[in-house]
């Protein structure tokens, strides 16, 4: 394990530090009465503080947490494929990424729901810097990863993060949760990027197959019918078309806030067919490069498959390919709450708006070309 020690979440012994220095933080009587209105703030503080184990920490704060998350902000959660789960296997769950926070914490609260353990998850180093998000993520059972940087260094923290994923399932007999590619998807546009393939398999080099066959794939799709951080998804897509988009101070943490509050309406979650020792061997004539790409677009193939589109997907497609195909999906209601909504774009001191509104409208409009695409398979 001391192997891992930069990457690794808290252990057990390390809770009763994490809850000090949480309770004895700035914003910790904001969060309090956030997660928990009706109760008293030295009440909350005593409960944290008697917390010995992680498994303390999550089942009575995180599991609150998206309690009222489900309570305030979704209209109806649905989910499926969690009947398909072993007792006795542990998963590697590869999700498309839609929100910073919400798409591995809402799987651990479904997870607890259907009576099974929760997963460790993947944390961008971008984010696990010393202080409140650290020590929160870390008792969460988030562990570190590294982005970018030189390629050597690129390629060091990848094995290493191949080797700490292998070691959690295999060894530790926990279940892992990680994003189908590196950051969100802004543009609504879910792809398996294939060098996550091509990382889970440097920790077994000698066998593609097993490689993947060991760690048990279960991808993941998750819709929500209000898509989180839209209006900032669009307004940072709309920069980058002019120059590298650099990230302002505290911007991922706003990312965070806001997804966490802005009202989603529905959302689904659906455990995708899991990739089996069967599947993979269809490919195993290929080459190396050639099967990541294969399995990547086998996952992309599951998780398109089982996305659900909501009104404001086929709103958003027939106002901007200005027709009226999809008429049928929705009512003259849901499509002028959903232009109330685009109006906000408006409050911002954009040169081009017509460019930026139609960077909007695709970001719901083209998951119904990718399902299009993927029914055409």
């Amino acid at each position: 394990m001391n192997y891992f020690e930069d990457i690794r979440p808290y252990r057990d012994e390390e809770i009763p530090g994490a809850m000090q220095r949480i309770v004895e933080s700035d914003a910790f009587p904001l969060l309090a009465s956030w997660i928990f209105p009706y109760r008293d703030l030295e009440d909350i503080r005593r409960m944290m503080l008697s917390f010995k184990t992680i498994r303390d920490f999550q089942l009575q704060v995180m599991i609150p947490v998206n309690e009222q998350i489900e309570k305030r902000s979704i209209t109806r959660l649905s989910y499926s494929g969690f009947d398909q789960l072993d007792p006795s296997k542990q998963y590697l769950f590869v999700s498309n990424h839609r929100d910073i926070m919400l798409d591995a914490s809402l799987l651990q609260y479904l997870l607890v729901k259907n009576g099974r353990d929760t997963t460790e998850i993947t944390f961008g180093a971008n984010l696990m810097r010393p202080g409140l998000v650290t020590d929160i993520g870390k008792s969460n059972k988030m562990f570190r990863v590294e982005r970018g940087g030189r390629l050597k260094d690129f390629y060091m923290s990848s094995r290493h993060l191949s080797d700490y994923i292998r070691y959690t399932l295999l060894e530790k007999k926990q279940s892992v949760w990680i994003a189908q590619r590196n950051g969100r998807t802004k543009d609504g546009i879910d792809k398996t990027d294939q060098g996550i393939i091509k990382m889970f398999c440097m920790s077994r080099p000698d066998d593609k197959i097993k490689a993947l066959s060991e760690l048990h794939i279960v991808p993941i799709s998750i819709s929500y019918e209000r898509e989180s951080c839209d209006i900032l998804k669009a307004i940072e897509l709309y920069e980058s078309r002019f120059e590298k988009y650099i990230k302002k101070p505290g911007e991922d943490l706003n990312s965070i806030i806001t997804g966490i509050i802005q009202q989603k309406g529905r959302v689904n979650m659906t455990l995708c067919k899991e990739v089996t020792e069967a599947d993979l061997l269809q490919f195993d004539d290929c080459t190396n490069n050639e099967y990541h790409k294969r399995v990547a677009q086998l996952l992309d193939d599951r998780i398109n498959g089982a996305y659900r589109l909501y009104p404001n997907n086929y709103i958003a497609h027939d106002l901007r390919y200005g027709k009226t195909t999809y008429r049928d999906h929705y009512t003259e209601e849901e499509k002028q709450r959903f232009l109330q909504h685009m109006d906000k774009l408006n409050t911002y001191d954009i040169s081009d708006s017509d460019v930026l509104k139609d960077i909007f409208l695709g970001i719901y409009a083209n998951p119904v070309e990718r399902i299009n695409n993927h029914q055409e398979i």
